[in-house]
């Protein structure tokens, strides 16, 4: 994804629902979203679209679903 920014979620996650709640996240921020990896502990996601809305998508994510924890977020740009 050209000119995306890769956030990478730390901590302690049922990945499937972690998942979901991202890809509604990006759907209802209108942006481009591609989970990368997903594991019980680092999910990264690729994101592209308006500047202040992929930092509301990072915020609205770190807090996650209830039954997923994030314990940090970091941010790296995407290999094109």
């Amino acid at each position: 994804m050209q000119g995306a920014t890769v956030i990478v979620f730390s901590g302690q996650f049922r990945v499937e629902s972690f998942v979901e709640f991202v890809n509604h996240r990006a759907r209802r921020l209108q942006l481009d979203a591609v989970v990368e990896t997903a594991t019980p502990d680092c999910i990264e996601v690729a994101v592209s679209g308006q500047p202040a809305l992929v930092d509301a998508f990072e915020m609205a994510c770190s807090l996650g679903p209830i039954d997923c924890l994030v314990r940090d977020v970091c941010r790296k740009n995407a290999s094109v």
